[in-house]
């Protein structure tokens, strides 16, 4: 199983910080799932909900508000909101 480093954050707050199994995102053209060795991209978000799955089988659930953007390099995917 691959896996990836996630960071989660918004000005000033550390959502999220740790390796993970896979990210669903509410992207500007739709949804899209993130998985470990996934290719370099930025996608802007949309409101919705990200889903991470951990390593240790936990479901975590944050809320897109007001737009964001991911962005995915090697092994990293970092969330601004």
């Amino acid at each position: 199983m691959k896996t990836f480093h996630l960071t989660i954050a918004k000005v000033g707050e550390n959502l999220f910080d740790g390796e993970v199994v896979s990210v669903s995102l509410p992207g500007i053209e739709g949804a899209f799932e993130i998985l470990g060795g996934h290719e370099a991209l930025v996608s802007e978000l949309r409101h919705g909900d990200i889903r991470v799955a951990t390593i240790d089988g936990d479901t975590h659930r944050f809320t897109v508000e007001d737009g964001g953007i991911a962005e995915t390099s090697g092994n990293q995917v970092t969330i601004l909101l």
